[in-house]
């Protein structure tokens, strides 16, 4: 079995704290130069890693991991947590 990542790629960080704002997969692939199906390819393959079941139980474990910073909005993935 696999453990959740401590760390991201730089396109799953920007993804990941676009989901964390609250904005819709179409409005994300359109900022970051991807299609839909891109954006919900990464998104699945991040909900697998990190063993949960939706895109709000992934923001929450983010959180509770120390991935993502509770200090500003919107939320930012930490600069150490990105390989």
């Amino acid at each position: 079995m696999t453990t959740a990542p401590t760390t991201l790629s730089t396109l799953d960080a920007k993804i990941m704290e676009r989901i964390a704002a609250g904005e819709r997969t179409t409005c994300i692939a359109n900022k970051l130069y991807l299609s839909r199906q891109g954006v919900e390819y990464h998104v699945s393959k991040m909900m697998e890693r990190f063993r949960v079941p939706n895109r709000t139980a992934l923001v929450a474990k983010a959180y509770a991991m120390g991935i993502l910073g509770s200090e500003a909005w919107p939320p930012r993935v930490l600069q150490d947590r990105i390989n």
